[in-house]
């Protein structure tokens, strides 16, 4: 009988051992299956970045070509490479290549350069003029036609209209960088800063759709002969609307095609610059704008993970009084004071029509900004993990979930996905009967993404100050450790913490697949160009 017994415990116990191993082999196999998603998916991120990586090594090469098209001749003679200069201080230089055949010895072109120099010397004053009103213009508050970015449309026209993005130099674009960079200079006026954000994107997104780099455009310019290369060519060119190629109504989505059926214009070295010095105004303007708020929230969130002591006992006790009412309110003042910074910025990237595309990124990365902070505060120090302050931390997630469904999905987007951690490591501080929770249930059902070294550090943390109650059983902490000594192993990261993410979340494709077609035929020209007659082609057209 003896034999008997200890043969079915022996049995029991291999019954036992058995499970164990297949419980962790099936744990084990699950982690592979998730590992072997994530190298999936870095593989698909790591295609698309080379493909990026393609396109921008294509458009340097053009930058670069175009760069070294532009430096003068070093072999050119003494006489020739003074009469290029001169001519390049009063022409374009397309024009002046053109006008000026410098491998002819016929005086002819020379003499006609010459007798040009005056009228084509007069055009470009005017046009110096222009550009200077232009510049007055749009560093003024222009406001918005609708939720069109008036100074964003004007400059855009502008540029079209004097064919800036075909020319091989100009100093208009640098004046317009200096512009945007002079108005931001005041990094903590975030009506400023969404103004500009506003303007800055929507004349990037015309850019984008207008602009095509050509490296044969910038390869051998001096080759090109055309209409344009006369004064008379140039003159009929300077009164036409949009470049050769480009109508205003395709522009506008008025053609069947609508945007993506417009044939672009080949831009020169200064308009691709220009299109980059953009481009990174966009993603600065961006990054201060979500520092700013992070700047503002960040003292409170400090008092957002621990309940405040006496309205935290009053709590505990039960006290149903006046005195309880008021310690309720103590407890979600701080959450309040967050949920009221990030309707104040809402409403200031609203009022300035900043693209939905980028206020959804901006609130994404402050509720994974809040996320990070929260779940390191919470695993740093004990005093955080008790019943209790999950309670607390909970009241005030609630505050945040209901600030998003106010906000729509259409500004909020996914923020809400981002306190992911947070939010799974509260639900286990809160949940009832934590010792007979089994690991596979903590760690599949309640705490998904949090990994095995962070549940057990919250796991041994935790302590009830309000009903005595106990963590989980040491038979899953016994796991835990076991799981963790085989992750050391794998050499997998033993931190617990999360990192914050202070990238920029987007690229210029991005932004411009987010952002609807824009109709610029009708913005009204602002008071101070309006009755200028260099300004005509900007008013709208009466059909």
């Amino acid at each position: 009988m003896t034999t008997l017994d200890s043969e079915k415990q022996r049995a029991d116990d291999t019954e036992k051992k058995y499970s164990e191993v297949k419980e962790i082999s099936e744990e084990r196999r699950k982690k592979l299956e998730e590992t072997e998603k994530k190298v999936q998916q870095l593989q698909e991120s790591l295609q698309r970045l080379e493909e990026k990586l393609t396109n921008l090594e294509s458009e340097n090469k053009v930058l670069r070509q175009q760069a070294l098209s532009m430096t003068p001749n070093k072999y050119l003679s003494g006489r020739s490479r003074s009469i290029m200069q001169r001519a390049e201080s009063h022409i374009p230089v397309d024009a002046a290549r053109a006008s000026l055949d410098l491998q002819s010895p016929s005086i002819n072109h020379r003499e006609h350069s010459e007798v040009d120099d005056k009228p084509q010397k007069s055009l470009n004053e005017k046009q110096q003029e222009n550009q200077e009103l232009l510049i007055r213009c749009v560093a003024q508050h222009l406001g918005f036609s609708g939720n069109r970015p008036i100074a964003a449309c004007i400059i855009y026209k502008c540029l079209l209209q004097w064919r800036s993005f075909e020319v091989e130099r100009t100093s208009v674009f640098d004046r317009i960088i200096q512009t945007i960079g002079h108005a931001i200079e005041t990094q903590d006026n975030n009506d400023v800063l969404a103004y500009w954000l506003s303007n800055a994107s929507t004349l990037l997104l015309l850019l984008q759709r207008t602009l095509k780099a050509s490296g044969a455009a910038g390869m051998a310019p001096q080759r090109r002969r055309s209409s344009s290369a006369t004064l008379f060519g140039r003159m009929t060119q300077s009164f036409r609307g949009a470049p050769q190629g480009v109508n205003l109504s395709l522009i506008n989505g008025g053609i069947n095609g609508g945007v993506d059926t417009l044939r672009q214009v080949e831009a020169k070295y200064p308009a691709l610059l220009f299109k980059q010095q953009l481009t990174a105004y966009v993603e600065k303007i961006y990054g201060m704008i979500r520092d700013n708020l992070k700047k503002e929230i960040s003292p409170l969130l400090g008092l957002c993970i621990q309940a405040p002591r006496t309205s935290r006992a009053s709590l505990v006790k039960g006290a149903r009084s006046v005195a309880n009412a008021a310690a309720q309110q103590a407890l979600i003042a701080h959450w309040q004071g967050i949920v009221k910074s990030l309707g104040s910025f809402l409403n200031t990237l609203k009022s300035n029509h900043v693209p939905p595309f980028l206020v959804r990124k901006v609130f994404t990365q402050i509720f994974s900004f809040i996320n990070v902070q929260l779940f390191n505060s919470l695993l740093l120090r004990r005093e955080c993990c008790s019943f209790s302050n999950g309670e607390y931390v909970k009241a005030g997630l609630a505050e945040l979930e209901h600030w998003c469904y106010k906000a729509t999905d259409e500004y909020a987007g996914s923020a809400w996905d981002e306190l992911k951690h947070i939010r799974q490591a509260i639900g286990f501080l809160v949940i009832h009967q934590k010792p007979k929770k089994t690991l596979d249930e903590i760690s599949h059902d309640l705490c998904p993404v949090l990994s095995i070294q962070q549940l057990y550090r919250i796991s041994t943390m935790y302590w009830d100050d309000k009903y005595g109650t106990h963590s989980v059983s040491t038979d899953v902490i016994s796991k835990m450790r076991v799981l963790m000594t085989e992750d050391s192993n794998n050499a997998v990261s033993n931190s617990f913490l999360l990192d914050d993410d202070s990238s920029i979340p987007f690229s210029v494709d991005d932004l411009s697949k987010s952002m609807e077609q824009i109709d610029i035929a009708d913005i009204e020209p602002p008071p101070l160009i309006r009755e200028n007659s260099g300004f005509s082609f900007l008013l709208p057209r009466c059909d």
